[in-house]
């Protein structure tokens, strides 16, 4: 029996040794032959796991908003063919607005960036008509009820001479938003009252200014300092420049703007 156990151990070494090299051929071959198939001979197509880690790309993380986002592409090209469509025009309200409704008549949504774009146009090239017309036609839609829209409203009807106008949307916009108003609209209206020599009410928009308590600019602060002093009221136009009037000034000193003292 002993001798029967030796004689067997190296035929079956052999025989292990014979399988394991004629597997590696074989895998080879199947390698080689895969690579050619595919044309990609440049990546393995058998990957060890000796220290290597393959790489996995993820995907980006889809966002998803709950507002509608508004394209602004060409919207500049869009207002600029409004601006050169409306000026056109005669100054009638049915000629514009109807050239108005033709230019959103294919949008699917209304196109408010161009709008805006258009009344800052007009507001640069100074046709305050036009944008009384296009601002006007905006409200009418329900669309552009922004305080920028009422600004350059409020500017137009002052530029115009439409005093009755810029009171009716003035004491709209203070009924709606009360104590959201921003500095720039009570700015705004002050220098309307301003520049038609009307200190009394100027004096009114600036006690609802300081009843909300709104810090005015310094252009608003000189404002109201000349309507106190047209009513002749030294003291309190006194009072004003020293509490709102600020402790510094900036000049141009040496081509550089330098803070100073008052």
């Amino acid at each position: 029996m002993a001798l029967c156990v030796k004689s067997d151990l190296p035929l079956w070494s052999s025989f292990q040794k014979f399988n394991v090299s004629s597997f590696l051929k074989e895998s080879k071959l199947r390698a080689i032959s895969l690579k050619l198939n595919h044309g990609q001979s440049d990546q393995p197509l058998i990957i060890s796991n000796t220290g290597e880690k393959n790489v996995i790309r993820k995907s980006g993380k889809k966002e998803h908003h709950l507002w509608q986002k508004r394209d602004s592409a060409g919207s500049g090209h869009k207002a600029l063919n409004l601006v050169q469509t409306i000026c056109r025009l005669p100054n009638e309200k049915e000629a514009v607005y109807g050239a108005l409704d033709e230019w959103i008549a294919w949008e699917t949504e209304f196109p408010l960036i161009a709008a805006a774009k258009a009344l800052r146009i007009l507001r640069k090239r100074n046709h305050w008509k036009r944008i009384i017309q296009v601002g006007k036609w905006m409200l009418s839609k329900g669309q552009g009820a922004t305080m920028s829209t009422y600004d350059s409203l409020l500017l137009a009807f002052d530029m115009d001479g439409r005093l009755d106008e810029a009171e009716i949307l003035w004491n709209m916009i203070l009924q709606t938003y009360n104590r959201s108003l921003p500095k720039m609209i009570f700015s705004r209206m002050i220098s309307l009252y301003d520049h038609h020599n009307l200190p009394d009410k100027v004096i009114e928009v600036f006690a609802d200014m300081e009843e909300l308590e709104v810090k005015p600019d310094e252009d608003t602060v000189r404002r109201v300092a000349r309507a106190f002093e047209a009513l002749g009221q030294k003291e309190k136009e006194r009072l004003v420049m020293k509490k709102y009037q600020s402790k510094w000034k900036y000049i141009h000193f040496k081509g550089e703007r330098v803070r100073v003292k008052r």
